[in-house]
């Protein structure tokens, strides 16, 4: 039987409940999960790599089938390097759908090998989004109900240092 190594790719600039529900039920649905953090030079990060691998890494403590990395380029490149037939991806709203269907739709073109899979998110998150938490903790409103405790504690870390 063929091995399903699905591969879930963001910034999780902060990893927030919508992206830990993802991860759960991916890891619950595929064989192995590989949860890739995407590191764009041209972006500016409000957390570190290391930051981020760390906060994953204790998130998804009793999942066995979870491993974390980072990766730059793209994604179908990596993907076949770690040998993952699968894309996870998890649509929040329409203007989501837009935007990872072309992906989508590229990422088959270049790697007809590799299947896209999407996972609504739950209701509860679907308005939640790194940018939108970042903003808030800016402006000092609270983000306990938005992101895990050790997500939350590196992301308020860092908005002290700025």
């Amino acid at each position: 039987m063929k091995i399903q190594r699905a591969v879930y790719a963001g910034s999780f600039d902060p990893l927030t409940y919508g992206h830990l529900d993802i991860i759960n039920r991916g890891s619950d649905l595929f064989d192995e999960l590989i949860i890739a953090i995407g590191e764009n030079p041209k972006k500016k990060y409000l957390l570190s790599v290391e930051h981020r691998i760390e906060i994953l890494r204790q998130v998804t403590t009793e999942r066995d089938n979870v491993s974390i990395c980072s990766f730059q380029g793209l994604l179908v490149e990596f993907c076949k390097q770690k040998e993952a037939n699968i894309i996870l991806r998890g649509l929040r709203a329409v203007t989501d759908f837009e935007f990872e269907f072309q992906i989508g739709l590229a990422n088959m073109d270049m790697a007809p090998q590799i299947e896209t899979v999407f996972l609504i998110a739950e209701p509860k998150h679907i308005f939640i989004s790194s940018s939108l938490v970042k903003e808030i903790a800016m402006n000092d409103g609270n983000v306990e109900r938005y992101l895990p405790q050790i997500s939350r504690h590196f992301l308020l870390e860092s908005l002290k240092k700025e």
